[in-house]
């Protein structure tokens, strides 16, 4: 973990092998301190804890760093109905560091996981610093002052959005601590500077020479006493006190024992540009020892290196090209991502603040620059390129935190589709590492794009323009074929062609041509001077109507139509603008000389690419302007009920898999969902006695283990209403699943309406996923599928709705009644996820949503054993 003064520290549960460690930190405390602790300055509290902390019966924590034990917090495990008492002590030393807030978090979680619902304390009136702690925690709590004493509950059972933030913000502040040594080092040493000059370590040396580093640079070198102009020294004992940073480019055998003596000479953070170390798990456990052991940060390994701009820093620790200073932070586990993103930023001049090439991500990695970049001053806009998530709700919380600041962009890596092909239901087919993956980004606010090349036009337009108000585009062009395929660019992008009010059509009107056509989109023809366009330019920014212009310009005889919109766009109300540019030779340009916040359009080559990235502005702009609503918890839920269906159905097969219909009724009842009345049966005599008593047509399905798609295995009648058809669909299915024939479901018909298909599966590390889709006979013929995480927000479920292509035709036709009714069979579907960990996969195919609400057709839920849940919210370190 990290501490609040930027070191680190390990926390780990205690045992009878620590009651050494704990018997020291509490005889060493100060007088004051031990009476803070035990209401009193007697040395028999403190020799009788360290048996107390290190019992069976009891759950502690421990904070160390340097192998010597700075905290311990615990509580005893009590029976049921029995609230546990916290206790916490701190070295004197180690005060005020954080480490109290850091054992408390790691505390509750291990509360949590045991079922405690409820912690107590007591503390004394004048043990200000303890109850900060608690006060600051953001755990829902009480207080109850009883003369110089203060009881303390901590309600663990009401979750509370307070805590979450809490625990970022408390991480935020000792995070940018911990990497001031990684990006603003007071001094560096370059360990492997070879004896070639070509050599890995000469070039990073030469860079941060050439770089301007404002600190000593040190060099450590068996062969010379100086390189490249700089001292060196043969080991790096050798080195002076106070190096900040080294940077290792010696071999992957060397590499953990280079790491092993700079921890011990008191170096704070490690740059790893080696390659190799990863793979062999030798070389990682070692290096990943000597971090953990010595508190070092570390970037790496395998990776380019790492720039600060910062003209008090200019550090320029790379084998790569040198970067232009800017205002663009950059995080890629892939260096040639890197190059060619900092090589456009150069070319745009929008320029970098800080370039991180995370390589292996072992440590240092994008969450670590989203809370940099959060504070550094210098950054307008931020860069990924992740290859894995480690932690993806802390990375969304973090990316959701910066990008309501700045733009956040990523670019998409690949995701294999074996995932799809395995799957067992049509939610869980779409639910590929990459569709949880896209969904993460959306919700929190990271603007995704496919490719590299997207990158610099939508960099150019969201630091150099303003955000367009909504989808409203007009097209101004001086050439009426490439205005045509622009607008039908911007229609394919998922944009409006806005058209032009009457005044200002009569204004075109007056100033353009006769020939000209002054709709949408605008063709001034292509003889008009540059004056001109640039005032019908001006003419379409002032519509109100209009939210962005695309204005696209082919250079004739008469000159660049382009050549004088840079003073109307300066001047522009608000609102962004994009040229297309006919026969530029770049995929995008901005005017040179600017600077961070000055206006200027940027040119595109071809009027697609601008179109997207006017989409993405647009997306931007709708995710800033969502309220951060939380989803409302559903109504007439049954926990217990919906616990003890699966607790017996893990009970009859240990495996788990899917429920039978009787469980799958029962949970769904518990959960509230609208299912249809579902009658198990197993004979036809059986089956049409329910026929008779529904009193109307009726479906009838198999039963059979195994098979999941009913209709497309011949398990599915629909619309049965005699005796006879009753009992011919159900002699059709023995005679087709024979012994496989569990019994047969017997449902009314539901009354017609749009059927849709709503599922959630369980990522491991992202959580609950909820897909929307259309149901019945369409699931397998049309791919119109959108998803979301759990939890998720109102916003988040009308996103679930509207991303639907067929949306506009199937929802809004049912009024707000058929998408309120949608909305809560999400919700209800989400909550039983998130209640029910062992709930692996549901899925409700179709839900008929029509003017009597939303009805539950066919439902499938799948269960299985769940791996014990991991705090989402602890602070850690990936080593």
């Amino acid at each position: 973990m990290v501490l609040t003064d930027g070191s680190s520290a390990l926390v780990r549960l205690l045992d009878a092998d620590d009651r050494a460690a704990v018997d020291e930190l509490h005889r060493s405390l100060p007088p004051d301190d031990r009476y803070r602790r035990f209401f009193s300055v007697s040395a028999t509290g403190p020799r009788m804890i360290a048996d107390v902390v290190v019992a069976d019966d009891v759950t502690a924590v421990g904070a160390f760093a340097g192998g010597r034990l700075l905290g311990v917090a615990h509580f005893r495990r009590e029976p049921p109905g029995t609230d546990p008492e916290v206790a916490m002590a701190v070295a004197h030393p180690a005060q005020h560091r954080g480490v109290g807030s850091l054992l408390l978090e790691h505390l509750v979680a291990a509360a949590v996981e045991q079922g405690v619902t409820r912690l107590t304390a007591t503390v004394l009136a004048a043990n200000h610093d303890m109850l900060r702690v608690f006060h600051d925690s953001g755990i829902p709590l009480r207080t109850v002052p009883d003369g110089t004493e203060i009881g303390v509950e901590l309600l663990l059972d009401r979750p509370d959005e307070d805590y979450p933030q809490a625990v970022l913000e408390r991480g935020a502040l000792a995070d940018v601590a911990s990497l001031s040594p990684v990006l603003a080092p007071r001094s560096v040493v370059v360990v492997g500077a070879g004896r070639r000059p070509d050599s890995v370590g000469r070039i990073v040396l030469r860079s941060i020479g050439a770089g301007g580093f404002t600190g000593p640079v040190h060099v450590v070198s068996r062969h010379a006493a100086t390189v490249e102009g700089h001292p060196a020294v043969p080991t790096v004992a050798g080195l002076p006190e106070g190096v900040d940073l080294a940077v290792l480019c010696v071999p992957a055998a060397a590499v953990p024992e280079v790491a092993e003596e700079c921890g011990r000479r008191g170096v704070r953070a490690l740059l790893v540009i080696t390659a190799g170390i990863t793979s062999d798990p030798g070389h990682a456990a070692a290096l990943a020892s000597a971090v953990e052991r010595y508190g070092m940060r570390m970037v790496g390994p395998n990776c380019l290196g790492l720039v600060d701009t910062d003209p008090a820093v200019a550090l320029q620790a790379t084998f790569g090209r040198p970067v232009t200073a800017g205002e663009v932070g950059v995080a890629a586990q892939s260096g040639g991502v890197v190059i060619a993103v900092t090589a456009e930023l150069d070319r745009l001049g929008l320029g970098a603040s800080t370039v991180v090439s995370t390589g292996d991500s072992v440590d240092v990695n994008a969450d670590d620059m989203l809370l940099w970049w959060a504070q550094d001053g210098r950054t307008s806009a931020a860069v990924l390129y992740v290859e894995s998530l480690r932690r993806p709700r802390m990375f969304a919380a973090l990316a959701r935190r910066l990008a309501r600041r700045m733009p956040v962009l990523t670019v998409r890596s690949g995701s294999s589709e074996a995932g799809r092909l395995a799957a067992a239901s049509h939610s869980a087919g779409s639910a590929t590492p990459r569709v949880v993956r896209d969904a993460l980004f959306a919700q929190a606010g990271v603007v995704a794009v496919d490719e590299l090349t997207e990158l610099p036009g939508l960099l150019a337009l969201l630091c150099r323009q303003p955000l367009p108000a909504g989808p409203r585009v007009a097209v101004l062009s001086n050439a009426g074929g490439a205005g045509v395929l622009a607008a039908d660019a911007c229609v394919r992008a998922g944009l409006d062609i806005a058209n032009p009010g009457p005044a200002t059509r009569a204004e075109l009107t007056a100033l353009l041509p006769a020939t000209a056509a002054v709709g949408d989109p605008v063709d001034t023809t292509a003889t008009v001077p540059a004056a001109v366009f640039a005032r019908a330019l001006e003419l379409l920014l002032a519509d109100p109507g209009v939210d962005a212009v695309l204005a696209l310009g082919a250079s004739t005889g008469a000159g660049d139509p382009l050549g004088e919109v840079a003073p109307v766009v300066a001047a522009g109300p608000g609102k962004p603008v994009v040229l297309v540019r006919l026969g530029q030779p770049e995929a995008v340009t901005l005017p040179p000389g600017l600077h961070a916040g000055d206006l200027a359009a940027p040119a595109f080559a071809e009027p697609a690419a601008a179109a997207r990235a006017l989409a993405a502005a647009v997306r931007r702009e709708s995710w800033l302007r969502r309220p951060s609503v939380a989803a409302p918890a559903p109504q007439g839920v049954d926990p217990a009920g919906a616990r003890a269906v699966v607790a017996r159905a893990l009970a009859e097969r240990d495996e788990g898999g899917w429920l039978d219909p009787t469980a799958t009724g029962e949970l769904a009842a518990a959960a509230g969902l609208p299912a249809v009345a579902t009658t198990v049966v197993h004979s036809a005599e059986a089956a049409v006695r329910r026929w008779r008593a529904i009193g109307g047509p009726v479906a009838v399905k198999a039963d059979v283990p195994g098979v999941l798609h009913k209709r497309r295995a011949g398990g599915v009648a629909t619309g049965l209403d005699s005796r006879r058809e009753v009992g011919r669909a159900v002699r059709e299915f023995r005679e087709r699943f024979g012994r496989g024939l569990r019994g047969v479901v017997v449902q009314p018909m539901a009354a017609d309406g749009v059927e849709l298909l709503l599922g959630v599966t369980v990522d491991p590390l992202c959580g609950p996923l909820l897909t929307l889709g259309l149901g019945g006979s369409s699931t397998d013929l049309v791919d119109d599928r959108t998803h979301c995480l759990v939890p998720a927000t109102l916003a988040d479920l009308d996103d679930l709705l509207d991303g639907l292509h067929a949306a506009p035709g199937l929802l809004d036709g049912g009024g707000p009644g058929l998408r309120t009714a949608v909305r809560d069979v999400a919700c209800r579907l989400a909550w039983l996820a998130q209640e029910l960990p062992e709930i692996a996969e549901a899925e409700i195919n179709p839900l008929t949503v029509g003017d009597g609400g939303a009805v539950a057709v066919d439902v499938r839920i799948r269960v299985a054993h769940a791996a014990p849940a991991q705090d989402p919210w602890l602070r850690r370190l990936p080593l």
